[in-house]
């Protein structure tokens, strides 16, 4: 079996902490990744962007890869 190409990796995210209470910038950051409520999961790209929109709202969100 081939070796998983850079742009084929995918990580599972998701929301596990409310955005009620958060600043206005991570809830615009959890809602631009597609997440809506919690414990809903998507699938994104691993890439750079998607990894810095992690960072920002590390605290709300489990990341895993798929």
């Amino acid at each position: 079996m081939a070796a998983k190409k850079e742009a084929d990796k995918k990580l599972k995210i998701t929301l596990v902490r409310s955005t009620i209470g958060q600043v206005p910038k991570a809830r615009a950051t959890v809602a631009a990744m597609g997440l809506r409520k919690l414990h809903q999961t998507v699938e994104l790209p691993d890439n750079a962007a998607t990894r810095g929109q992690i960072q920002k709202v590390r605290h709300m969100v489990e990341v895993e890869e798929a």
